[in-house]
């Protein structure tokens, strides 16, 4: 198909083509932002350009570095100037990486284009620009839309305090046009999203203030209100929010991940502090709804700040054929696949450990489990000892290598894991059994953030050059 398309703008016409087809080659190389803010180093944030081709010389290394101009930036995630959702123009190329910083609130618009291998810096988007032009600050999740723009959720207001507003980026400038939204109604809180036109329909989530996760977390915070339960509806066509769905006190509902096929009005949202995953979808009203799918049961525990160890489920991502589902559980540190065949009904097909904060030997007794006979053992990896636990993951186009980091966010990493700050994050790649289900790691891929030129570093979050499942959106 895509052979016959002369005139294709990026990505892929569909999630299939995008997973299957033979003009889908493996990934050789990835791009992860790496975070000095935190860490005692001060050195600017980077991106890495990581070699993940196992034929390379360079395989498991770090093959380049790009440092902001800035010092803690707290680069988070990233997103592109153009995706699947501009397929069908073939003016638009996936040529430039927006990399929004949380904590400053700068954006830098990295140029990957030249040289896939050695990105450079395009322009720097200053944050006066979102205070002065949307009444913004601290953006999370860009993601590009068919229109050729770029819009980028935040998470509150130039003073610290909540605000889920959106900033719209010129795909072509990336000059800052001004707010998405209209009308008066803002939710509180702003997180990540996502959005599905044929459904006329973007959906948000919520985290918490920023002046209050900035430095760590305090659970006293939660019952003041200042961490997220709802996921937040918007009409798509005229940017008014209409509904919230509201998952309940101190749920904190971070990652939202429509199903991949644009018809599909249905999707799984994980919430952090609850552990749970909800399935949301459009009722026969129209309206939308949710209901809880997947729980992740707290653990007992003493040893450990509060007698509840919650999963803390943080990162979910939907394979590109819609029959995966994947989650990482920071704190108790396993990541696992569920069959969503039945989106109402995910079955647990696969898990491992990766560290966590309950592995035997540590601080950490779990008095009452309901899931584990006993407690996971420290893992280890081409002898190191890794420290912290599953975060951000990434999937490859065919559904086979499962990517993963272990840093979370720099206020947080120090809090929980003082170990990973000190020592650096990973990057660890899982097998995937994409027949029946399973995961098992790959003992001989390991990317150590602590042999840095510059010292340890957190790494984040991960992309392709080509776009993956997290970053592409179809309409």
């Amino acid at each position: 198909q895509l052979a016959k398309c002369g005139a294709c703008g990026p990505g892929y016409a569909t999630p299939l083509d995008a997973m299957k087809g033979k003009y889908c080659p493996r990934e050789e190389i990835v791009y992860l932002p790496c975070i000095y803010r935190n860490t005692g180093i001060e050195k600017p944030d980077y991106l890495a350009t990581v070699d993940v081709n196992p034929k390379s010389p360079h395989y498991c290394q770090v093959i380049h570095r790009l440092p902001m101009p800035n010092l803690k930036d707290e680069l988070h995630h990233s997103g592109w100037n153009a995706c699947s959702s501009c397929f069908g123009d073939a003016t638009k190329k996936r040529n430039r990486l927006i990399l929004p910083s949380l904590i400053s609130s700068r954006i830098y618009v990295v140029d990957v284009g030249t040289d896939l291998r050695a990105p450079r810096i395009h322009k720097v988007v200053e944050p006066v620009e979102l205070f002065w032009k949307g009444n913004v600050a601290n953006p999370h999740t860009s993601h590009c839309l068919g229109s050729g723009d770029i819009l980028i959720s935040c998470l509150g207001d130039p003073s610290g305090n909540g605000k889920g507003g959106f900033i719209l980026l010129d795909g072509e400038t990336f000059e800052v046009k001004g707010n998405w939204e209209n009308g008066e109604k803002v939710p509180p809180l702003g997180y990540d999203f996502w959005y599905q036109p044929r459904h006329n329909v973007l959906m948000s989530t919520e985290w918490g203030a920023p002046k209050v996760l900035a430095d760590g977390f305090n659970p006293a915070d939660v019952a003041r209100g200042h961490y997220g339960r709802r996921i937040n509806v918007w009409d798509w066509s005229t940017h008014t929010y209409i509904q919230a769905v509201d998952l309940g006190q101190g749920s904190i509902p971070l990652e939202i991940r429509f199903l991949h096929n644009p018809d599909a009005a249905e999707g799984f949202v994980g919430c952090a502090l609850s552990g749970a995953v909800h399935r949301f979808y459009k009722t026969e009203k129209g309206d939308w709804a949710a209901e809880k799918v997947i729980e992740v049961p707290s653990k007992k525990v003493q040893g450990w700040v509060l007698p509840d160890m919650p999963g803390l489920i943080t990162d979910i991502l939907i394979s590109l054929d819609d029959r995966f589902l994947y989650f990482s559980n920071w704190l108790h540190g396993d990541i696992r696949q569920y069959d969503i065949s039945n989106t109402r009904q995910p079955k647990l097909v696969g898990q491992v450990f990766l560290g966590g904060s309950i592995t035997k030997g540590g601080p950490v007794t779990v008095v009452e489990d309901k899931e584990l006979q006993c407690q996971p053992e420290p893992f280890v990896i081409k002898g190191k000892r890794v420290p912290g636990g599953p975060q951000m993951i990434q999937l490859s186009l065919d559904g086979k290598r499962l990517y993963v980091t272990s840093s979370l966010y720099s206020g947080w990493d120090k809090q929980f894991y003082p170990d990973l700050v000190k020592e650096g994050s990973v990057m660890l790649q899982i097998d995937v059994d994409t027949e029946r289900g399973g995961l098992k790691v790959n003992k001989n891929f390991l990317v150590d953030f602590g042999k840095e030129p510059d010292g340890p570093v957190l790494a984040h979050e991960i992309r392709y050059p080509g776009g993956d499942c997290t970053s592409d959106i179809w309409m």
